[in-house]
């Protein structure tokens, strides 16, 4: 999830409101919520190289707001780390209010805006010359041409900008929280992550593991799970279909949602419908929604059962030959494909080139390769997938993408109907820490930091507290009404 840093942030990098608290260079300022909440918090910055192996690489900021601590016997800071690759950490502060509020009892709670992105953000947008059509068929070998040559004009255009893109990967951004700590003048720090947060603290605990107290992370996306299986994909239905046979009217409307969306994908291989879709300006344009769209739309909105039920529900609509509810969907949800039909295709530099950086070994770009000819979503549940040999000057190699290893307490938060970072994946991705504790939320997504369980913040709060835990548990929480509104 992205969101826009709040206006009332411009006082962070362009005037203060108090004098400066705890690193020299902080700046007090009020951070107002979208609710009209008014916390005092500190905005600091402070100078990494863009690329530490390149010699006279230029100088970036990165900036964070720091949310002082309210407990009594607060540890060291905890460092937020946001998703995407290409999150906000500050704009976090405002989705995830409730968590960072409680998180403040331990420690200074950093919000961090990583390396390429929100205010720390020197990249340009790249918008290519490049745009799919919007009423012809296009084949999906022509997709993926359009988007690889978008990508060439784009790593072009960032050369000719001066990014030097080889240095927007996990391994500087892990390195770049070990400056964060030297900035503060912690002696060790704690990370708390999502998605690709949890991604980047597990390359922290291979590149400063020394500088770690503990980590928290949900929805773990291992070092060598950047491009997923498609199978998994696969296996999430299953046990969104089990979620659903626990709602009576939920399991007569999807009573195999497998076969559903497999009937409506070749429905539309068969004969594409045209619907009307608002462009980024607003304006209605024709699109004709072809198989692949819906593919490309199924793995952005099952990442949380919330949104796997209007997922669901389109498809439900579209078997019966009715297009309301999928014109309905708010752009916010859709793939870029969708939420700017006919646009140009373009790109952050940061998130494309953390992917292709972290990337796939040979054995896993086949595994992929083979799975997406039998998968639902079939290649499309990642795109950088298509990117593969691109750029290979960005890739950190093979020896990046092991597992790593590591005595560092970790908790570790998984939810059952996460239909992004698959259950099984995240298992894996964490099975060489002999320190992990791993807790199961049943019903949970993707984003299951947003959640309001208090069971689940006081397994935090238990863990952050040094108290003694099961090193498997399971805590359970609402599942949302999947039957279609």
């Amino acid at each position: 999830m992205k969101a826009k840093i709040p206006a009332t942030l411009a006082m962070l990098f362009f005037g203060s409101l108090g004098s400066p608290a705890w690193a020299a260079d902080e700046q007090k300022f009020v951070f107002e919520t979208w609710t009209k909440q008014k916390i005092e918090a500190f905005g600091g910055s402070f100078e990494v190289p863009e690329n530490r192996n390149a010699e006279g690489s230029r100088m970036i900021p990165i900036k964070y707001v720091r949310l002082r601590a309210t407990g009594n016997e607060a540890g060291p800071p905890i460092v937020y780390l946001a998703g995407g690759p290409g999150g906000s950490g500050i704009a976090a502060i405002q989705y995830r209010l409730r968590m960072f509020m409680a998180m403040r009892k331990h420690g200074d709670v950093i919000a961090l805006d990583q390396r390429g992105t929100g205010a720390s953000n020197v990249v340009p947008r790249c918008q290519s010359k490049q745009a799919v059509p919007t009423t012809t068929v296009t084949s999906d070998e022509d997709y993926v041409r359009y988007h690889r040559q978008a990508l060439q004009e784009c790593l072009e255009f960032w050369r000719q900008n001066g990014v030097d893109l080889a240095g927007y990967n996990t391994i500087e951004n892990a390195h770049d929280l070990e400056a964060l700590r030297v900035h503060l003048g912690a002696e060790k720090i704690v990370l708390w992550g999502t998605s690709y947060g949890s991604h980047l603290a597990l390359a922290a605990l291979r590149e400063i593991e020394g500088s770690i107290a503990k980590v928290v992370i949900s929805s773990a996306e291992g070092l060598d799970q950047t491009i997923k299986l498609p199978l998994r994909f696969d296996a999430y239905l299953t046990r969104l279909q089990a979620a659903v046979g626990r709602q009576p009217a939920a399991k007569a409307a999807y009573p195999d949602i497998k076969a559903l969306m497999r009937r409506v994908h070749a429905q539309l291989d068969r004969k594409p419908v045209l619907v009307k879709l608002k462009n980024k300006d607003g304006a209605k344009v024709d699109y004709l929604l072809q198989r692949r769209d819906m593919q490309l739309l199924a793995a952005s909105l099952c990442a949380d059962p919330r949104s796997a039920a209007i997922l669901l529900n389109i498809y439900r609509q579209l078997d019966r030959g009715s297009l309301e509810t999928f014109e309905r969907v708010p752009a916010r949800l859709l793939p870029d494909n969708l939420a700017d039909p006919g646009g140009a295709i373009s790109f952050d530099g940061m998130p494309v080139a953390m992917d292709i950086a972290s990337g796939m070994t040979r054995k896993h770009q086949a595994v992929v390769a083979e799975q997406a000819t039998k998968a639902i979503v079939g290649p499309y549940l990642d795109p950088t997938f298509h990117f593969d040999g691109m750029a290979p000057e960005l890739d950190l190699g093979d020896a990046f993408r092991r597992a790593p290893v590591s005595s560092v307490p970790v908790l570790v938060l998984s939810g059952t109907l996460d239909g992004r970072t698959f259950i099984e994946s995240q298992r894996k991705a964490v099975s060489g820490l002999e320190n992990a504790s791993l807790i199961t939320v049943r019903n949970a997504g993707h984003n299951l930091f947003d959640e309001s369980s208090s069971e689940l913040q006081e397994a935090i709060d238990r863990f952050m507290e040094g108290k003694p835990g099961s090193s498997t548990a399971t805590i359970a929480i609402e599942l949302p009404d999947l039957a279609p509104m």
